[in-house]
Order: C-alpha cells, then structure tokens, then sequence
C-alpha cells in the first residue's frame, strides 16, 4: 500500500492505517530522538510523542512531497521544540486536570482569555473521562505522575511492551477526543451568543 494510500485512509479514521504508518517509520524516527537525547528509555517516549504530532499534521502533509523526509524533518523539529517545552506542558496538564491544584483566574485576565483557559481545563478532564480505564490510568501515571515505564509495569503488574502501548494508544486517543471537543466549541460558543441575542 503506497503512503498516500495510508494517509487518506488514516485521515478516514483507520487506525489500522496509522498502526502501519507508525510500524514503517518507528525506528527512523526512534534513531533521530536517540541522536537528540542520548538515552534509550527518553528517546522512546519522545518518539511516541512525535508521532502523535505527525498523527495530528497528517492533514498539512503536502502530497507531492516525499512521505518519510516530511516524517524526519517534522522529527528533527520537534526534538528540539517539542521535548524542550514537554516538562512545562506536563505541568500544566497536571495543574488543569487536578481540581485540588487548580488556581483562579487572574484580576488580569480578560474575559476571553478567563473563558478559554476554564474551556481548556473542562476539556482536557471531560477528554480525559472518556478514555478506558486501562489507558487513563497509564497515560496519568506517565505524563502526570512522571514514572518510568518500568515502575508503572511494576505498578500495575504488566509487562512493559503493554504499558508502551497503552500509553501510546491512550495519548492517541486523547489527542482525538480534545479535537473533537474543541471543534464542537465554536459551534457552542454561536449557540450561547445568538441566545443571549435573543434574550
């Protein structure tokens, strides 16, 4: 099946397509970010985290262009922004999805930006619920409490191949269910308008 091939049906939702893509490209990919970072267990979790970006530039892709320089050259990329910037955007995850931690809105803040930072925390816990319990439970424990992937196979008594793939398959979903939520967002925002237009 050619690339462009993959591409169309993954862009259709054929998860099947993307496990292909994924397959093909993993270790020119896992090669770039152990260049970058020097350490085997780093370097596989940056390279999942890179194919959940490509996963979501799918639709950018330019078709006349070759399939896997654009995949190394998003990799190159995204090594040097995407695993700078990880740790603050764990962070923030873990801040936004703890109701216990969450901090007010400043006096600062203006009313648009107060509605988009409370819309973020709402969709980041609603798409968080919607995950299995399986695959919640290893991505938290992954990007929130920041445990290797040996001390969560140790934790929930698995093997350490299946808690890659949770966490893969649960960060995947997750990138789904927040665009999902966050297209239906627009729509709502007209609805309220034109209601209190009414009004």
């Amino acid at each position: 099946m050619t690339p462009d091939s993959l591409i169309e049906q993954c862009l259709a939702g054929d998860q099947v397509a993307w496990e292909q893509i994924v397959r093909q490209n993993w270790r020119k990919v896992f090669n770039v970010a152990y260049k970058f970072v020097g350490k085997h267990d780093e370097a596989e979790d940056l390279t999942q985290d890179i194919f959940l970006k490509i996963f979501k530039a799918l639709n950018t892709f330019d078709r006349r262009a070759n399939f896997q320089t654009w995949i190394i050259s998003i990799s190159r990329n995204l090594c040097i922004d995407h695993y700078r910037s990880v740790r603050k955007e764990r962070q923030t995850i873990a801040r936004d999805v703890d109701s216990n931690d969450l901090q007010p809105a400043t006096p600062e803040r203006g009313p648009y930006a107060q509605a988009e930072h409370q819309d973020l925390r709402a969709q980041l816990r609603q798409a968080l619920e919607t995950l299995p319990l399986s695959l919640r439970t290893a991505v938290v424990l992954r990007d929130l409490q920041e445990l290797s992937y040996q001390e969560i196979a140790d934790r929930l008594g698995l093997p350490e191949g299946t808690v890659k793939s949770r966490i893969n398959r649960g960060r995947l979903e997750l990138a789904r269910q927040l665009k999902r939520l966050q297209d239906k967002q627009p729509a709502m925002r007209r609805r309220s308008r034109e209601s209190g237009a009414i009004e």
